[in-house]
């Protein structure tokens, strides 16, 4: 059994240490990230020694944690400005701690009720904000899990055979080559293969161009004179993953209405634009589509990982999976998630986006996103007015590609990582290597921006 005694310490000692850490990492004092060696990190961290002969206790465990922080990549640091990672707001980190605690897998009810409870909730309000009045929704361990379960309803709708008999060769998904990479795992995970994506035109910036879409007539894509494939879906961004931008949302669901056509949108990162006044306009149309996926894990500062997969027909996702287990299902469950998802042992994440709407509320997680977004457009406008800069976009979202120079971009990404002060990625636009900035942190503000750019200037 646990020593309560032990674990309320080492509770004490984890609160203090991981208080400190953050403290320091808003700071921005510390360097943003360290990229030790593998192996020259485990022996610093004395893991074999751990595993063989354990025997850890509070006293060992506080410099071992210690040690441990030191070496990550600190999200809460100003100069964090990578990959589309939340900057976990304090109420979500309870909510983990709650969930490592009682460990309640509630995708089978009996399981979990609170936490199940909790998730109908949180998907309800979701529902809501995306404009599905008649909606069904589940919360998943991440996007590419989200994207494959709606991408798993659709064939369901276009393809309900395919369960049982199989997915037929004459099946296609219509995505732009700037979707995220999961929706082209999932094509091949659901067994259509890579000569199922049929590429959509876009222009330059990788924006869908609904002007010069492929012929598609009653659901199906014309290829031939007498020849045609069924479209099982056709996939949007809001927004992309590499440059924040934002597909045509109505033009895109009028076109797929008018055809017969599933529309997904996948909105992992851009949907929480949602809780903004000034910014719901970036998804306007949403509505139409026929599933939407919603990273909580991204911009509502939730801990990884917590997505939504919400569809505007609640029985299309209770159609997504076909399963016979006789020691899961069995008689009428009533609320059972495991219908749902492919995941059984499935922890409480409903629980880590109340515990942040519970503690901000909307409107305060709305002032979040708008905030992240005014700095990455103060980025934009502060680099223009310096020689050497490109941007090729004014920024829609927390997200902003640009050049310094003609040089290798790359070689200015790995000195900037290597002094500490900022960490950047890039992305590829127009065949071109860009860096790219995504805004998450809070502590992330105008000054940063400025630091940022001397920054570049050094390196470049």
């Amino acid at each position: 059994m646990w020593s309560i005694e032990e674990f309320v310490t080492a509770t004490g000692i984890t609160v203090e240490e991981l208080a400190a850490y953050v403290a320091a990492s808003q700071s921005g004092t510390p360097p943003v990230l360290r990229r030790r060696p593998p192996r020259e990190l485990a022996e610093r961290l004395g893991l074999a020694d751990w595993i063989a002969k354990g025997g850890m206790t509070p006293d060992t465990y506080r410099p071992f944690l210690r040690d441990f922080l030191a070496e990550g990549t600190r999200l809460h640091h100003p100069g964090f400005l990578a990959h589309q990672t939340a900057s976990p707001d304090f109420p979500a980190a309870l909510a983990d701690f709650v969930h490592g605690t009682i460990n309640n897998p509630m995708a089978i009810y009996e399981m979990g009720a609170a936490a199940a409870t909790v998730e109908f909730e949180v998907i309800r309000w979701m529902l809501g904000k995306v404009g599905f009045a008649e909606g069904g929704g589940v919360l998943t361990h991440g996007g590419s899990l989200a994207n494959l379960t709606a991408l798993l309803a659709a064939r369901a709708r276009a393809v309900p055979e395919a369960w049982e008999e199989g997915v037929p060769g004459d099946v296609v998904v219509l995505a732009p080559e700037s979707a995220h990479y999961s929706v082209a795992r999932s094509v091949s995970i659901l067994g259509l293969g890579r000569r199922a994506m049929v590429t959509l035109p876009t222009d330059r910036l990788g924006r869908l161009d609904v002007t010069r879409f492929p012929d598609v007539v009653d659901g199906r894509l014309r290829t031939g004179s007498d020849q045609s494939r069924r479209v099982l879906a056709l996939v949007a961004g809001a927004c992309a993953t590499g440059t924040g931008l934002h597909d045509d949302l109505r033009a895109i669901g009028e076109w797929c209405r008018e055809r017969g056509v599933w529309f997904h949108v996948d909105g992992a990162h851009g949907a929480s634009a949602l809780l903004s006044p000034g910014l719901r306009h970036l998804l306007d149309g949403v509505e139409l589509a026929d599933s939407v996926v919603w990273d909580a894990h991204k911009m509502l500062r939730t801990s990884s990982l917590a997505a939504a997969v919400l569809t505007r027909r609640e029985a299309d996702l209770d159609a997504a999976f076909q399963q016979e287990a006789s020691y899961i299902f069995y008689g009428d469950q009533g609320f059972d998630l495991i219908n749902r998802t492919v995941e059984c042992t499935k922890g409480g994440l409903g629980l880590k986006v109340f515990l942040n709407l519970a503690w901000r509320g909307e409107h305060g997680l709305g002032e979040y996103v708008a905030r992240q977004y005014a700095t990455a457009h103060r980025l934009w406008e502060l680099g223009r007015e310096r020689p050497g800069f490109t941007f090729p976009y004014e920024p829609e979202s927390n997200i902003v590609c640009f050049r310094y120079g003609s040089g290798d971009q790359a070689e200015i990404r790995e000195r900037l990582m290597a002094a500490g002060a900022f960490h950047l990625s890039s992305a590829e636009l127009d065949g071109v290597r860009h860096l790219r900035v995504s805004v998450m942190a809070p502590a992330t503000g105008d000054a940063t921006m400025e630091a940022l750019l001397d920054a570049v200037e050094a390196a470049g």
